[in-house]
């Protein structure tokens, strides 16, 4: 199964074009779990989006900077709008980053390639927000939007 196909539990990706004109209208990007560590690939998918013009909001609560950008511990502590919440932590934690955006009126949520946590994505899709799950947005940004 693509990660394009609808997921067992009720959740479909958006398609191509909807992933594009939302990495078309977003700047900001808040990324949950980017790690100081460039090893790492909340790092360097973070760095690449940096490069494509992305403002990335490092959210991790043990780092104070992050490719040259103050840390925050939370996503509720930053104190600019988010566009788009990108998330790079495990499928256990995705059901407390949705309650975080959905306190602070995130619209939009990326959760990274390899991550799969179905009833939160679709907790999020019912409340309104537009959901991307179990996709790489560097891959699709590369692949179908530059």
């Amino acid at each position: 199964m693509t990660s394009d196909e609808a997921h067992p539990g009720g959740f479909e990706n958006p398609g191509v074009e909807a992933r594009c004109a939302l990495l078309r209208r977003v700047r900001t990007i808040a990324v949950v779990g980017l790690s100081p560590n460039p090893a790492r690939p909340s790092y360097g998918v973070s760095q690449a989006m940096q490069g494509f013009g992305y403002a990335i909001i490092p959210v991790h609560p043990a780092a104070r900077e992050v490719l040259g950008a103050r840390a925050y511990p939370r996503l509720g502590a930053i104190p600019v709008p988010i566009d788009l919440v990108n998330v790079f932590r495990r499928r256990e934690f995705i059901d407390e980053v949705v309650n975080e955006c959905l306190e602070i009126g995130v619209k939009n949520l990326w959760i990274q390639e390899g991550i799969v946590n179905i009833p939160a994505a679709v907790r999020a899709a019912r409340a309104g927000m537009l959901v991307v799950m179990d996709r790489c947005i560097y891959r699709d940004y590369r692949q179908y939007c530059s």
